[in-house]
């Protein structure tokens, strides 16, 4: 009688002991791989459970029956309780120690949500989701008066192609002694050598002499889509700023055109999916970083190096809808300085500016043009971009040349230079100044 009780108990139990739930996994697991060993099911099976939170203990105050503490003492004593200090306020201000008053004490606290786009964030929709937030429509490729400035040869660098290569050498190469240099810094560099190769123009083009490099400047820009509030605010890298504005790309009937254009959307997501929410902000905020007065207050184009850090790591579409809603803010913060806080409609002028985006070997180019800063309904007049994407600057730069089996396969050294994605990046460096 014991032993079939025994067996029909343990045939009852298997299930809930470490070994029958093995047995239980094990047909789970693919054909041939029956023999593995669930390290992770093992651990979890084996690991003690966490103890129960204790509850804060409640002090219970007994009128006319105070509790005897080593106040006195000024020391502990065992046996008695612990004395009730107040809490000290001082009397100086001490940023170590700041606490922040609550939300709703503030002075910039508001009831209605305010979305913000800042350095860090990452569009999960890319750049489709940034054409919804700005009320714009996209066209594949950069205007072609545009491209075609560089295309002359008297707007062309002597020995071009030749100081263009040396300056991917001095990125890759020279500039540093490691192996293998690190993204963020040669994309930095190269950045500036074309920068600094370009300039070399200003002897016969004087109206490049009218601008200015600007970096690290804080900007704002707030508009209404439907009844949602959105700002951009924060560090964007680096702006070329200029005395006189950008010529506008499109006809007055290209933009009266653009009221037929439909926006995408990308139901069931919102648009608001991946933006921080925030109830502290000033509700009217448009700052272009700059003081009044200042000197060249236009803005000509934003250059973007692709930083890949632990923090923050954007897929090259969530890249270009970073340049995308810059290049609209830094636009919309100079309209509303010009025109007004108050949505007009149609801009008498529209606001262009150029942006340019690189992480180190592939570019991106985008000219946004804002018609309206009546955002708010999805009719009307729309904003244009074109964008130009994934421009590759050379094939490859070897410090060292990879071998496997014993043959070459990439030389060291650099390779499959590509003309024509400088062209480019030197149209939209001579615009407004041929």
């Amino acid at each position: 009688m014991f032993p079939e009780a025994t067996r029909s108990l343990r045939a009852a139990g298997l299930c809930c002991t470490k070994a029958g739930l093995l047995t239980a996994a094990r047909p789970l697991v693919a054909h041939g791989a029956s023999s593995r060993r669930h390290f992770s099911l093992q651990r979890r099976l084996g690991a003690r459970a966490p103890p129960p939170p204790k509850a804060p203990r409640e002090r219970v105050h007994i009128p006319g029956l105070e509790m005897v503490t080593y106040g006195d003492k000024m020391h502990f004593v065992p046996g008695l309780a612990k004395p009730e200090t107040p809490h000290w306020e001082r009397d100086y201000q001490d940023p170590r120690w700041y606490r922040s008053p609550p939300l709703s004490d503030m002075p910039l606290a508001q009831e209605q949500p305010c979305f913000l786009f800042h350095q860090r964030t990452n569009a999960m929709e890319g750049v489709q989701q940034a054409l919804w937030l700005t009320k714009t429509k996209l066209i594949d490729g950069l205007p072609p008066r545009l491209i075609s400035l560089a295309q002359d040869p008297a707007n062309q660098i002597l020995d071009q192609d030749e100081r263009v290569k040396n300056a991917i050498k001095h990125a890759r190469f020279w500039d540093t002694t490691e192996s293998k240099p690190v993204q963020e810094r040669y994309s930095k560099v190269l950045l500036q050598n074309l920068l600094h190769l370009c300039a070399g123009l200003q002897p016969s083009h004087p109206a490049l002499g009218r601008r200015i490099l600007s970096e690290n400047y804080s900007l704002a820009a707030t508009w209404r889509r439907g009844e949602d509030l959105f700002q951009i605010r924060g560090l964007n890298g680096l702006l070329s700023t200029c005395m006189d504005p950008l010529p506008v790309q499109s006809e007055a009937q290209d933009v009266d055109d653009t009221k037929q254009h439909v926006l995408e959307t990308f139901y069931p997501v919102s648009p608001t999916i991946d933006l921080q929410q925030v109830n502290v902000y000033h509700q009217e905020k448009n700052c272009t970083g700059f003081r009044e007065g200042y000197p060249y207050p236009h803005a000509h184009t934003l250059f973007f190096h692709d930083q890949k850090s632990l923090r923050c790591t954007l897929r090259p579409d969530q890249f270009r809808a970073k340049m995308v809603m810059f290049a609209f803010g830094n636009a919309l913060a100079r309209a509303h300085l010009q025109y007004g806080t108050e949505p007009r409609g149609l801009l008498e002028r529209p606001v262009v500016v150029q942006a340019v985006g690189t992480n180190g070997r592939y570019f991106h180019f985008l000219v946004f043009q804002l018609n309206t800063t009546d955002l708010s309904e999805d009719s009307g007049v729309k904003n244009l971009v074109w964008m130009e994407k994934d421009l590759e600057l050379y094939e490859y730069a070897k410090v060292r040349p990879l071998i496997k089996k014993k043959e070459v396969q990439v030389p060291a050294g650099l390779a499959g230079y590509n003309a024509h994605t400088f062209h480019k990046f030197l149209s939209l460096y001579l615009n407004g100044a041929v």
